[in-house]
């Protein structure tokens, strides 16, 4: 495998450092995508551009093979104010790599960097996606195309994950990441005077019952043996200390893997709501969207990973059990065989968890993910003879 020297390293954590201070939301990724591109197209990748908006990927073929892999990096930011204090804390107010995709993208071009000049068999494809954060991204890039006209075998993702040891990597065969949904339910009464509610119909009343007995769902409609989760994030209703609303609020997401579980508890939350808002005089009406599926890895392309991290001395293979947060990458494992897994990023002393406005990647995984994305290709791309 080829090494990525010293320098190289310290020049990636320098990119990393720029890039946290230029945080750009999904979709609206300009500058980073230029800035991703300019490297790629100085080490000889071809370009690829209008795959989901401001999506980037460099395509970099050697030898006769027809083989074919992707190798996956985010590369938006969230809307979180930073409070990190890190000396390359954010410049963009209200904005931050709170999720690490800065490290992500910087492990992803060193290993591009180091691949230009190794001597794989087939083609490689560096794909860095926007707007992973809520937006599907991962969706519009595979909706404008991104297979049809760029054939891969496989496809890889990693994050990193704070909650496992720096070098652990957890690579499962099956159950990854969740699927997410959002509701709002909005629940409208007759408003009146808070000193003589019984002349309207207090839709704070209903919502609160609603938002109890939402609860119910995962816990009496779905098996033990299931994962779900309902959980009501946001309430809004009322303006006056005096006054009985005419309509409350409910808004929060929805976790699930299995579909026939995501369909079930869309249908009861629409049931609660609307049944427990009538015993209120209330009426209730909900807005629900699907948003991301589940990311199931495929077992051979798990597999793989496995394989491919046990080259590493620096990285230990361990298992863990799934995460019900979700990601879009699931969109592109609808389409293609492979395999999102997680590289521990643990730090010593406080460690904030992702989407943290303490966040601040952990430098130490860099060259750990840059190695991993080496060994993929020599795993998958070897050179004949």
């Amino acid at each position: 495998m080829v090494s990525i020297s010293g320098e190289e390293i310290e020049e990636a954590i320098g990119w990393r450092h720029h890039l946290h201070q230029h945080p750009e939301l999904g979709f609206e990724e300009h500058e980073t995508s230029a800035f991703i591109a300019t490297r790629l197209a100085q080490w000889g990748y071809k370009i690829h551009t209008g795959y989901g908006k401001t999506g980037i990927v460099g395509t970099l073929s050697k030898g006769s093979s027809q083989r074919a892999i992707g190798i996956r990096a985010d590369i938006d930011a969230l809307p979180i104010a930073e409070q990190s204090g890190v000396s390359h804390a954010s410049r963009t107010p209200g904005k931050m790599h709170a999720c690490g995709h800065d490290g992500h993208i910087s492990m992803a071009l060193a290993a591009a960097r180091a691949a230009s000049r190794s001597e794989f068999d087939g083609t490689v494809h560096f794909v860095f996606q926007p707007a992973e954060e809520n937006e599907g991204g991962g969706r519009a890039m595979v909706e404008d195309g991104l297979f049809r006209d760029l054939p891969m075998d496989r496809i890889f993702g990693l994050h990193n994950w704070p909650a496992l040891e720096l070098g652990k990597l957890v690579a499962r065969d099956d159950r990854m990441m969740a699927a997410f949904g959002t509701f709002e339910i909005k629940v409208t009464g007759r408003g009146s005077h808070g000193a003589m509610p019984h002349e309207g119909a207090d839709p704070i009343v209903a919502a609160s019952q609603i938002v109890s007995a939402l609860q119910a769902i995962a816990s009496r409609n779905v098996s033990p043996l299931e994962s779900a989760v309902v959980s009501v994030t946001q309430i809004h209703g009322g303006d006056a200390w005096n006054v009985i609303p005419e309509e409350v609020v409910i808004k929060g997401t929805t976790r699930w893997f299995e579909e026939t579980i995501g369909a079930k508890i869309k249908d009861r939350i629409s049931v609660i709501a609307n049944n427990v808002a009538a015993s209120f005089e209330c009426s209730a009406s909900l807005d629900y969207l699907s948003r991301y599926p589940a990311t199931i890895n495929d077992p051979e392309s798990a597999r793989i990973v496995r394989q491919s991290a046990a080259s590493l001395s620096e990285i230990e293979i361990v298992d863990a059990q799934p995460s019900m947060a979700a990601e879009d990458f699931a969109f592109m494992l609808r389409e293609k065989p492979g395999c999102y897994f997680w590289l521990g990023a643990k730090k010593e002393g406080r460690n904030p968890g992702l989407h943290s406005s303490f966040f601040d990647f952990n430098d130490q995984l860099l060259p750990l993910g840059a190695r991993m994305w080496l060994a993929l290709i020599d795993s998958q791309l070897p050179k004949a003879g």
